[in-house]
């Protein structure tokens, strides 16, 4: 399984550094409320994360807002991956506790498509 270090030296949260500007990635999406990038380790030739501004925890117990949060991510994951050409087959995976993949506790969606033919996806 590929590792990553996903949160800093201090305990904080990666995602909320790309987020204020203190981590540059390479940004695909962002509006007032989310900010899409590329994944640093992809899996598939098109490969994103998707993330909201706010700290979210994924095992927070803030269900209604998490369910905002990923209706809304939905709708924005089929406009990007219009946009990035894979609008016609992608996959959309959540990671959620440390089991499932080493990982920040700020709730993302990953985006991945872009194969020429239907294929496994590992490491995520």
């Amino acid at each position: 399984m590929k590792q990553m270090r996903t949160l800093n030296p201090k305990g904080e949260c990666l995602f909320c550094d790309i987020v204020s500007g203190k981590r540059e990635e390479k940004i695909v999406y962002e509006d007032e409320r989310f900010m899409a990038f590329h994944d640093i380790n992809p899996s598939a030739p098109v490969h994103f994360l998707i993330i909201p501004k706010e700290h979210i925890s994924i095992k927070s117990s803030e269900v209604g807002k998490k369910e905002a949060i990923l209706g809304s991510v939905f709708t924005l994951a089929r406009d990007i991956a219009e946009k990035m050409g894979v609008g016609d087959s992608y996959k959309l995976l959540v990671n959620a506790g440390q089991s499932a993949t080493v990982s920040p506790d700020h709730l993302h969606v990953h985006l991945i498509g872009g194969w020429k033919s239907p294929t496994k996806v590992e490491y995520l």
